[in-house]
């Protein structure tokens, strides 16, 4: 293809962004016009099909300057995809498959939802592992069913963040040859210039990190050419610093920051399009040669996928296609879950480990690891060896960027990945599990150390507020089961949503529950663990506080006050159900006093008192803290009697039907 129509290609995306732009009186049109000349030379080496946008072996295209998306619904639409010209013209507004940032989901071609810096980079990181680790179970030295590429565009603010950083880090030590990363060097933030705040040496930096690094003129078509031929043939991931100008095109205005975050106004665009040769006047101007070009990418991506389908069945390839076949279509209901009748104690996170490993076992494309916690979080598969041959991946010390990379695993659409970590450092995460949550992506987080119960660590390591952060969070599930039992049935729940999913799991032993309910189940988040007729009162609890709070209701009937004691596994759940459900679990003629040792205000949309944690921890054995802080059984007995308005009376504490 000349060049002189490489020109008029970018122009046509330049200047879609700007009316989209222009249009909806909001948005940034100075990234896509800085890289629409990379976007039309992409085009030219991108292995994509409009027709199936979920085709296996495509080449993956992720945003990681979610803000651009005037440059990725201009592709979009130009590629063929479904993308219309109104849907241009809708550019975020109510209803549109064209928001602000991209949403997965909401739009055919977007492989994951970005916007928040630097996520996109370990998204793309995540498409690469991903890509790897299946690669490694179905291709053969003659056949190599997966042999795509993972693009990402990224920008200066995704490689000042620091997920960002980790997220590289680990491209390079696994050295992730077909993770090719194009860098919008414009050398601009909404406040100026770069250097206000940031002078490395970025070619270094990713040199240090194990990558390839090509640096080009991002305007120079033959030089995007060139590189990209050369990355496509990398042994490491490769990085191509692109230097570009922002705004490229904006006439008065190129180079300028005041083109990232804000239209630029009807004159400057007219006049831009005068200068390239386009009609000043006529907005969402489409020159029919340019949609001939950019359309071939329908009829050479149909033909892509043919070829691979016909190759993937040929008959040689039988063991290869049965292995990819149980990758794309995990039998749940072969999962042989570990049976703990006869555990008198354990921890959660010990019986979590042996219901990871059975579920492995089952699922050839369950993955994952921990952010250098494997031993504590009991997250080890065992004889599964280490990624990319093995189902062990060992992150490091980045949940950022784990959390990240585990979406877009989930995404890829092979692997059912997990991700772990000590609870009070989902603080570290927590942008990627929203992301999660917003997306539907059913990603496991296993967070071990759910509470004080944390001990000599202290409060730096006791998490108070995550619970209530996370249950929180819309369309996100937290479970935080009272024993192994009850571990088991929040896993064969978790499997079946569609959702991400957090596993709050304790460092120490609790009892087993007799495996009798009065009504209800894990699957519907909260059920009547024990059911006592004439109660005035209802005790909730979760996780380890189940244990005590039973108790005590026992000792509160001796008396004479007679307790309903709920079991809360997922309260979120629970939050779902009907108020049939709800009200025969919650008598609402009783008080309701809720136990937990966390803050637990959610509690107060079902209690009336909540016995819970008012500040943070401290560093004492297990048992001390318990006591200290209340959750103690004639602690929940006292609570109890002055909610009810009655006279505590000492009993015996000793042993009762729990």
């Amino acid at each position: 293809m000349s060049n002189e129509m490489r020109k008029k290609m970018a122009d046509t995306i330049r200047f879609l962004a700007a009316d989209m732009i222009q249009k909806a009186n909001s948005g940034h049109p100075g990234a896509p016009m800085g890289l629409a000349d990379i976007a039309v030379v992409l085009g030219e080496h991108i292995r994509h099909n409009p027709k199936n946008p979920k085709w296996l072996n495509r080449d993956r295209l992720v945003f990681s300057g979610g803000h651009s998306t005037g440059l990725i619904y201009s592709l979009l639409h130009l590629w063929g995809y479904a993308v219309t010209l109104d849907d241009l013209k809708n550019f975020r507004q109510l209803g549109s498959c064209t928001p602000g940032h991209p949403e997965y989901g909401q739009t055919d071609g977007i492989e994951i939802t970005t916007g928040p810096l630097g996520q996109g980079v370990a998204n793309a990181v995540g498409f690469a592992m991903a890509q790897a680790y299946t690669a490694h179970q179905v291709n053969s030295e003659t056949c190599p069913l997966i042999d795509h590429k993972i693009y990402c565009f990224c920008g200066d603010g995704d490689l000042q963040e620091g997920i960002g950083y980790e997220a590289c880090a680990l491209a390079g030590h696994l050295g992730l040859k077909d993770l090719i990363m194009i860098y919008d060097s414009n050398e601009i933030t909404i406040e100026g210039s770069t250097n206000l705040a940031w002078s490395e040496d970025v070619a270094k930096r990713f040199e240090a990190q194990n990558w390839s690094v090509l640096t080009i003129d991002g305007h120079c078509f033959d030089a995007i050419d060139e590189a990209l031929t050369k990355a496509q043939k990398a042994t490491k991931p490769t990085v191509i610093i692109a230097n570009t100008i922002i705004g490229k095109c904006a006439e008065g205005l190129e180079g300028s920051h005041e083109t990232h975050g804000a239209p630029l106004g009807a004159s400057i665009v007219a006049a831009s399009k005068i200068k390239a040769g386009f009609p000043e006047n006529e907005t969402f101007y489409i020159p029919e040669d340019v949609l001939v070009r950019f359309r071939c990418a329908i009829e050479k991506g149909d033909m892509a996928e043919r070829e691979w389908i016909h190759r993937h069945k040929e008959a040689p390839l039988i063991e290869q296609n049965m292995a990819l076949d149980r990758l794309l279509h995990p039998d749940i209901s072969s999962i042989v879950f570990p049976e703990f009748g006869d555990a008198k104690e354990m921890a959660t996170r010990d019986s979590n480990g042996k219901i990871l490993n059975a579920i492995a076992t089952a699922i050839p494309g369950f993955i994952g690891g921990s952010a250098d916690l494997g031993p504590s979080n009991k997250t080890t598969l065992e004889k599964m060896g280490d990624f990319p041959k093995g189902r062990n991946i060992h992150f490091g010390i980045r949940e950022h960027s784990m959390a990240a990379i585990t979406n877009a695993m989930a995404l890829y659409g092979t692997l059912i990945p997990f991700n772990a970590t000590f609870f009070v450092f989902s603080d570290y995460l927590k942008p990627s599990a929203r992301i999660a949550a917003l997306t539907g992506i059913q990603n496991f987080f296993i967070w071990t150390h759910d509470s004080i119960g944390v001990g000599e660590d202290g409060p730096t390591h006791q998490p108070i507020e995550h619970l209530t952060q996370f249950r929180a969070l819309p369309n996100f599930y937290v479970w935080r089961p009272a024993d192994a039992t009850e571990n088991v049935e929040a896993w064969k729940t978790a499997l079946s949503i569609k959702s991400p999913h957090g596993f709050v799991l304790s460092r120490q032993k609790l009892k087993t529950l007799k495996p009798i309910r009065d009504y209800g189940s894990v699957a519907q988040g909260a059920y009547l663990l024990k059911q006592r007729d004439g109660a005035v009162l209802t005790l909730m609890a979760s996780g380890s506080e189940v244990m005590p709070t039973l108790r005590a209701g026992c000792h509160l009937e001796l008396m004479g006050i007679k307790a309903n004691i709920v079991s809360v596994p997922c309260m979120d759940l629970f939050n779902e159900q009907d108020d049939g459900y709800k009200s025969r679990v919650i008598d609402p003629a009783t008080k309701v006093l809720a136990v937990e040792a966390a803050a637990g205000l959610e509690y107060y949309r079902y209690a009336d008192d909540v016995l819970g944690m008012e500040r943070f921890g401290a560093s004492a054995p297990a048992e001390e803290l318990f006591e200290k802080f209340g959750f103690t059984i004639e602690n929940i007995m006292q609570r109890a009697c002055k909610l009810l308005g009655a006279e505590y009376k000492e009993v015996k504490i000793g042993v009762c039907e729990a």
